[in-house]
């Protein structure tokens, strides 16, 4: 089955407001809902809300931490989404960042391979409704037991980019999640995970013809990802070292805005969709020819209608 998702909720539309949206997705071909959690809203609200808005949607996080809570509750609130849409959603975890779990949440980023290899195989066990009694090389769980397990259980997808993550989700988890990849990059990625896993990527679409406007919204997004050290290994492993080596230099050295200049173009244009909408739904099908199974939009803003856009880009 080919997959289209779209990242919820969009930037700037209140949570409460995307019902009509969310209502009409699958009869525009979209088969996937996606959230996120960084600082906006959390990553299992707004898929309640879909979850009874459109029954017919496969709904995904993408991605929780999982050091920003404890491996029961983890559980519980990946098991309360199952039970609201049973057979349709998929529990995405990772390892997140430094400035996310230390800076934003008081949590110590250590071990980050071991902590998501450790968290998967807990609520492996967990989700299927058994007891954990187990000391994990990060953590231990001692008598742990869902009372309202799932049935069935949720997919487990884990965050990965580079091979040792990615070698991982496909041995472990029912699949990988990856982002901040061109649609030239996925067969390489696909090459590590093998041909029949699951690879889900979060894709970034701003539908405009201002190619201006789209590649500085795009630098201001790069340079804000592109810094943290698990991103920058993740591009010089798939070549864009030394393309991206002026920007890492003028951000360690605090000059933010040189930084962003510094960006070239063909990176930008690599790394966010621009254009028409229907230039903008030929790239992100791109990805799709090249090996990736669930494309998820996120849609940036540019002014113009979201709910418009979120219509022109649902698959042909």
């Amino acid at each position: 089955m080919s997959r289209w998702g779209l990242t919820i909720p969009l930037t700037g539309v209140p949570l409460t407001a995307h019902r009509e949206l969310v209502e009409q997705l699958p009869d525009l071909g979209y088969t996937d809902a996606w959230t996120a959690e960084t600082a906006g809203t959390d990553a299992f609200t707004p898929l309640v809300l879909a979850s009874q808005w459109a029954p017919r949607l496969r709904l995904g996080t993408a991605i929780v931490p999982v050091y920003t809570r404890g491996p029961g509750l983890l559980a519980m609130q990946a098991a309360t989404v199952a039970e609201l849409a049973p057979g349709r959603f998929v529990l995405g975890i990772g390892a997140s960042s430094p400035v996310i779990v230390s800076q934003w949440n008081a949590a110590a980023f250590e071990e980050p391979f071991a902590r998501s290899r450790d968290t998967l195989r807990f609520l492996r066990t967990a989700l299927a409704g058994e007891k954990v009694s187990e000391k994990y090389d990060t953590f231990a769980v001692s008598k742990f037991r869902l009372e309202r397990p799932a049935d069935p259980p949720p997919s487990i997808m884990l965050a990965a980019l580079r091979p040792g993550m990615l070698r991982l989700a496909a041995r472990e988890a029912d699949g990988a999640i990856t982002n901040w990849l061109a649609a030239s990059d996925v067969p390489r990625v696909r090459s590590v995970v093998g041909p029949d896993v699951e690879l889900a990527a979060r894709i970034f679409v701003c539908p405009t013809e201002d190619a201006e406007a789209a590649r500085g919204l795009g630098r201001m997004l790069i340079s804000s990802y592109l810094t943290v050290p698990v991103y920058a290994a993740f591009h010089e492993w798939l070549g864009r070292g030394d393309a991206l080596a002026p920007m890492h230099e003028a951000w360690a050295a605090g000059d933010r805005q040189k930084a962003n200049r510094v960006i070239p173009d063909s990176v930008v244009d690599e790394l966010v969709i621009h254009g028409s909408v229907d230039s903008c739904r030929e790239q992100v099908q791109a990805y799709v020819d090249n090996g990736l199974t669930t494309p998820v939009i996120a849609l940036l803003p540019t002014g113009d209608d979201p709910f418009e856009q979120v219509r022109g880009l649902a698959p042909r």
